[in-house]
């Protein structure tokens, strides 16, 4: 079962949560002849006794459209639930143990797979560990006592915001509220009271079922869900209003699309609408800190993850050429990216995992390892590669504050936490590691640097993002625990390298 606070990472246990993203990359579709495939199924009974599974089905372009592969679902035993047919993408419910088989024969399909392994029906009663770290109250009335009249109460904690030079960009601006980040994660709390001044209900959904509901609060989560997406929603726009927190770009709008199930699983069709839903609402950046289940590395040698990831890049790819950066976490498992094998213990996450061997040319991590999507590692207080963080040298585009332990790199006071300190539900506050909190960061100061150059396309402002990071160089050996091991080896120069891609995000340059 994929936990917040699990190895999977929409939050690691550091004890602190860390948020794990998928990475990855995307596969060639290759539709099959039309010598070889007829408009639907031959005619045979329909088994409707198999477990009801949710699938995507990859539609080619041109002559065949997706009102006749329509025709084929529902001869194999499919229901559409929503068909997006800007990128051909068809999200099917269906009992037919043998409909992804089935379905890949009908004329005009390039490639189809179930996105999970377990049934839709089955439902979790664990409970849900994302390993927080609460802010005391003596922290909070030490950090008011410390705090300027230009800061609010809980900033002089948030040692990751002059890490980026947000606090002099401050001084600059606060960012346009004609731009908004939209937060693709476990729900966000806007009556959060550091929030509600800057949230975009019209942007904002629910999406976990792959098709968007507009329900009022329907973004929100749930009693007992997880307060993920509300911590990434402070790191990037809580408001400056004398309370709180203070967000990277906290003139700036962000909205919440909600694509993780009560039990924290963050399925391919939830996050196809996600990135659909906020391309079509005009988005300008979207920030992913998860990666998509049941698979941790989603391979294309798979005839079902291939589907998966051929879904996700369509749908990443579509985004962007309406005008939206999409930003991602790279993983809070310590993997080399660019190695040549990885073991992934932990897929699939949704039923019985196993051991396997893959190879990350092959299988990806994604959102974060597509094509154009900003991948994002985490660094810590003292700018050194946050210990969880994944790298690799091609793969990370850039660095960002995520946190880290304490005892590993200890912030200057007035801060005390080694982590990072956003908003949580209920209206209250707490810390979190991991790159699901250093991905928000760079969503943030892009949304600075867009606010900046508002006509800027997506790859202009990819572009000024890496231009004007501060350079960090390799940091080897590195042994950040201080055992006497080296933990990570950092490949690459100053300009680019593993740890730290183009360097580390600064959000000073942004405004100028």
């Amino acid at each position: 079962m994929a936990h917040l606070g699990s190895r999977r990472g929409r939050a690691l246990a550091l004890p602190v949560g860390l948020a794990l993203t998928a990475s990855l990359g995307f596969l060639p579709s290759g539709a099959a002849s039309a010598a070889e495939l007829s408009d639907a199924p031959a005619a045979a009974a329909v088994a409707t006794n198999g477990p009801k599974l949710s699938y995507v089905v990859n539609v080619e372009g041109g002559r065949w459209t997706a009102a006749s592969v329509r025709k084929a679902i529902a001869a194999a035993g499919g229901e559409v639930v929503i068909s997006y047919d800007q990128i051909g993408v068809i999200v099917v419910h269906s009992q037919n143990p043998e409909f992804a088989k089935t379905i890949r024969q009908a004329r005009g399909v390039v490639s189809a797979g179930s996105t999970r392994t377990a049934p839709l029906s089955v439902q979790s009663d664990d409970s849900v560990d994302e390993g927080a770290q609460t802010l005391t109250a003596a922290e909070a009335k030490a950090a008011a006592a410390n705090a300027t009249d230009a800061q609010d109460p809980l900033e002089p904690l948030q040692w990751d915001l002059p890490a980026i030079k947000a606090d002099k960009a401050h001084e600059k601006t606060l960012g346009s509220k004609r731009v908004t980040v939209a937060v693709i994660d476990t729900g966000v709390d806007d009556t959060h009271p550091d929030l509600a001044p800057n949230f975009d209900v019209a942007a904002s959904a629910n999406c976990v079922t792959g098709k968007p509901d507009t329900t009022a609060g329907s973004w929100r989560p749930n009693p007992g869900e997880s307060d993920h997406g509300t911590h990434v929603a402070g790191t990037i726009a809580a408001a400056k209003n004398g309370i709180g927190i203070t967000g990277v770009a906290p003139g700036v709008k962000v909205s919440g699309i909600k694509v993780s199930t009560p039990d924290g699983f963050f399925y391919t069709e939830a996050v196809v609408c996600g990135f659909m839903w906020a391309a079509e609402q005009g988005v300008e950046i979207t920030n992913n800190s998860y990666y998509t289940d049941p698979w941790m590395f989603a391979c294309k040698t798979d005839e079902d993850q291939k589907a998966l990831i051929e879904a996700v890049t369509r749908a990443t790819r579509y985004a962007e050429r309406k005008g939206t950066v999409n930003v991602a976490a790279a993983g809070n498992s310590k993997f080399d990216l660019a190695a040549d094998s990885i073991v992934d213990n932990s897929s699939p996450n949704d039923t019985t995992p196993g051991d396997r061997v893959i190879d990350p040319k092959e299988c990806f991590d994604y959102p974060a390892m597509l094509p154009g999507v900003v991948t994002v590692s985490a660094t810590g207080a003292k700018d050194l590669k946050a210990s969880y963080s994944n790298y690799g040298l091609g793969v990370i585009d850039i660095a960002a504050p995520g946190g880290d332990r304490t005892e590993y790199q200890t912030p200057d006071a007035p801060a005390v936490n080694g982590r990072i300190l956003s908003t949580t539900v209920n209206g209250g506050y707490n810390y979190k590691a991991g790159t699901s909190m250093a991905s928000p960061h760079a969503a943030g100061v892009l949304a600075l640097i867009k606010s900046t150059h508002p006509y800027a396309s997506p790859a202009a402002l990819k572009a000024l993002l890496y231009a004007q990071a501060d350079d960090r160089a390799c940091t080897n050996p590195y042994d950040i625990n201080g055992d006497g091991t080296v933990d990570a080896v950092c490949e690459g120069g100053k300009d680019k390298n593993g740890f730290y891609g183009a360097g580390l995000i600064d959000a000073l340059d942004a405004v100028k």
